[in-house]
């Protein structure tokens, strides 16, 4: 269910509204939970079962943490988290395990056909990581691990008994603003704030904001550009143009950006409007000066979760610098498997890996920041030239189709498309003036900074009612 979609509009009115009646106060949880089941059945109601089976056993196995003994909580702890791990390989991975041995057509009532066949639930990525984070975040508190004080929240209701124990984990993985396509929530950030909520103690300025950029960057920016970066699949781009396919390249960047970008911020406004804070996934990644810089700026709720969760437990940086770039290529070839079933998001991981260990190597843990504009803005290019580069590895299915694009961008001659180049331009200002939003800011006044943003949100609702793109999927939503 889309959210820019009359069936959304319907859920989320219906949903506010029984949320907020004082009669159902006490309900709110419950509705939040059913209407979430109703978005997820959505697109397929026969695999809410499998959401629900993620919210029971991340239940079961997460309360037993809590209550059983230190021993027994940590086999408990792992037993669970290996659960998580199998559905979700299950699901995600069984098709590309048998293409990998059998090949991409198995003879049709072989088990390879039957592996291939299994469908991948939407979102599974995202709440099968908040399971696991659940059940890190318990047994890491039981054990003393943990001194975070929100944690603590975990404790006190599961001495309430099983039942509301249950009742929040089921709201904590299925919360629906954030179910599909993050960001994700650690349970450390969601449990301390489930509680009645108030209509009057919504922040109405943070649901305004977050939303209307949320939607103006899916709607606007990255339906439109849509249109055009469909060229750089294979075989398509065989022969156009070698600058028309550099500014489609180029396009792409700007648009997966857009695409997350703009989800994550709806989810944070639809969070905000329900009374529940969500963590900022984004924060202008394309002026990194780094490819450590990058990944604390894109997609943070994943890059933290893996940090937190993956590459301290292997050991971090703290068994020496062999085993820290081991470490590095690790969590980030995991990352890109996360990303997507398939080979080329493995490659795309294993390249990032690479840079980042790379760049550890060069420049130390955490490279700094260039105090001379002019090498900053060189270095943020680079960084957005490789990064946007890798992109490609997300479009084309195998090393064959790379190298074909990249003979076409070598040996395509003759004249760019010019109208082409001038709409991915054209879509791509708006992000690029976003990222440099600080520096614009500077070069005014108080009262220039106070006139241009209500400005900005103005262009930005008009944009959105009157030069929307085709709806699409999240690019997201297939991850």
């Amino acid at each position: 269910m889309l959210f820019n979609s009359t069936e959304f509009v319907i859920l989320f009115l219906v949903t506010g509204v029984l949320y907020y009646i004082p009669a159902l106060k006490r309900y709110q949880v419950y509705t939040l939970i059913v209407s979430s089941f109703v978005f997820y059945a959505q697109h397929n109601p026969a695999l809410s079962f499998l959401l629900l089976f993620s919210i029971i056993s991340n239940a079961i196995g997460s309360f037993a943490v809590l209550t059983k003994p230190r021993k027994t909580g940590k086999w408990v702890a792992i037993a669970a988290v290996i659960l998580n791990l199998f559905v979700l390989g299950w699901f995600k991975y069984a098709g590309l395990l048998t293409a990998t041995i059998f090949g991409e057509a198995p003879e049709g009532n072989s088990i390879g056909a039957f592996l291939l066949s299994i469908p991948l639930p939407l979102g599974i990525s995202f709440f099968t990581f908040q399971g696991i984070s659940l059940v890190m975040d318990c047994f890491r508190a039981h054990t003393e691990e943990d001194k975070d004080a929100r944690v603590k929240t975990i404790h006190e209701i599961a001495d309430q008994g099983f039942i509301k124990y249950s009742i929040d984990t089921a709201l904590y993985i299925a919360f629906f603003p954030q179910l599909v396509a993050g960001p994700i929530v650690k349970a450390r950030e969601f449990f301390h704030q489930i509680r009645e909520k108030a209509f009057r103690d919504i922040q109405w300025e943070k649901v305004f904001r977050f939303l209307v950029i949320g939607y103006f960057l899916k709607m606007v920016i990255a339906d439109n550009l849509k249109d055009l970066t469909y060229y750089l699949y294979y075989p398509l781009f065989i022969n156009i143009e070698w600058i028309t396919l550099l500014s489609l390249l180029f396009g792409y960047s700007v648009q997966i950006f857009a695409d997350f970008a703009g989800y994550s911020s709806i989810a944070i406004g639809l969070s905000a409007f329900f009374g529940y804070n969500i963590p900022i996934n984004f924060n202008r990644p394309y002026k990194a000066q780094s490819f450590a810089d990058f990944w604390s700026r894109w997609h943070i709720s994943l890059s933290t979760w893996l940090r937190q969760y993956l590459y301290f437990t292997l050991g971090g940086n703290k068994k020496g610098a062999a085993r820290t770039f081991i470490n590095l290529f690790i969590v980030m070839f995991l990352g890109g498997l996360w990303h997507g079933a398939a080979w080329n998001y493995a490659f795309w991981g294993i390249f990032h890996g690479l840079a980042l260990a790379t760049e550890r190597l060069a420049f130390g843990s955490r490279p700094s920041d260039s105090k001379s504009p002019i090498m900053a803005l060189i270095r943020a290019v680079l960084i957005f030239a490789f990064v946007t580069h890798a992109w490609l590895l997300f479009i084309l299915d195998n090393f064959d189709q790379y190298f074909a694009f990249w003979k076409a961008i070598l040996h395509n001659k003759g004249m760019p498309n010019l109208v082409w180049i001038t709409f991915v331009g054209l879509y791509s200002i708006p992000v690029i003036l976003y990222h440099l939003k600080d520096q614009i800011i500077q070069l005014g006044t108080k009262k220039f900074a106070g006139w241009l943003e209500p400005m900005a949100f103005a262009i930005m609702l008009w944009l959105i009612i009157f030069n929307s793109g085709s709806a699409g999927e999240f690019i997201y939503f297939q991850f």
